[in-house]
């Protein structure tokens, strides 16, 4: 099959990848927004966790990975729930990991085991250990193919950086031991400040906190009073919330009638309605030098400077007053 992807072009999938993104667990995606409860509150923000899996595949197979890297990739967010990152705040769990807890559980459960063993491989020597996948992930402030896709990839179509940026940076990226780094400071530098208007102009925009503010509200009385169950979540966005739009819960029906997209908020430090802080997102990629790895804040004032702020902001949170 062909595809065609607006950061890497069109490309050419067949044999186990392309039985792969077929399958139900991928296709599921199509309908799980990255953005969590954004595109709620905001049509245009609409980027999906299909596009982001393949997109991922498509960024390791760019840099030479494996195929096996390539499966990795594609499958690693098939445990993310209906509208992703907003269980986490309805939990209250504070490490943002929901869906790494019930992976395993998801993969075994699905039909990605047998179309695995169909070709030859093992879903647990592929699934079971993301450490032996190193373009695919890596702890932060490193570069991955995840935190790189999705940070391109909101911000390109959210307009935020051009089709031509996202050329010069992808072609500024190069692997060293299986690991990947900006070639010289000047890519480093302009994916750190690409990487902070992601995790704090939008993650921590006062309307995306409100988005996640009243959704989560929503999904912890539906939890509790038993308008949904956690399987339930392991559908798409639109079926939860037509579940729990259709609830005659007095509660969540007031909780939802928040979430529209017409809704008028502004950050305010002093009368504010909601306070929300999330999950400390830091990055600082080392860059080759003289045969050696060193950080770009060591290299570079400007990065020093971009990441005192984005710690400062993230420990701060967002104020948001509801006009």
């Amino acid at each position: 099959m062909n595809i065609k992807d607006c950061l890497y072009g069109e490309h050419v999938i067949d044999g186990v990848l392309e039985e792969l993104l077929l399958s139900a667990p991928v296709q599921r995606l199509k309908g799980v927004y990255q953005g969590g409860a954004t595109y709620i509150v905001n049509e245009k923000w609409n980027v999906t966790r299909y596009e982001h899996s393949v997109g991922v595949m498509l960024l390791i197979r760019r840099l030479g990975g494996s195929i096996e890297e390539q499966m990795a990739g594609l499958l690693h967010d098939v445990s993310h729930t209906a509208f992703s990152h907003v269980i986490d705040f309805a939990l209250d769990n504070k490490n943002e990991d929901y869906h790494e807890h019930i992976y395993e559980q998801v993969i075994k459960q699905s039909t990605i085991p047998a179309i695995l063993q169909k070709y030859g491989y093992d879903a647990a020597s592929i699934l079971g250990d993301d450490s032996q996948w190193t373009l695919l992930e890596q702890s932060a402030p490193e570069l991955c193919a995840d935190r790189v896709d999705y940070t391109l990839r909101d911000m390109y179509r959210y307009g935020v950086i051009t089709k031509e940026a996202v050329t010069y940076f992808l072609e500024n990226l190069l692997v060293v031991n299986g690991r990947m780094y900006p070639r010289h400071i000047e890519a480093a530098e302009w994916f750190v400040e690409t990487y902070y208007k992601e995790v704090i102009d939008y993650f921590l925009h006062p309307l995306v906190v409100y988005g996640y503010d009243a959704l989560s509200k929503a999904l912890k009385i539906a939890l509790n009073e038993g308008v949904i169950e956690f399987d339930d979540l392991l559908r798409e966005d639109e079926d939860v919330l037509a579940m729990l739009r259709q609830s005659d819960n007095e509660q969540l029906r007031k909780t939802m009638k928040l979430l529209h997209r017409h809704a008028c908020v502004e950050e305010n430090h002093d009368t504010y309605d909601i306070h929300l802080k999330g999950k400390v997102r830091l990055i600082d990629p080392s860059v080759p030098q003289g045969g050696e790895l060193v950080q770009a804040s060591k290299l570079s004032q400007r990065v020093q400077q971009l990441g005192k702020r984005a710690y400062e902001q993230s420990k701060q949170g967002t104020y948001v007053r509801i006009i």
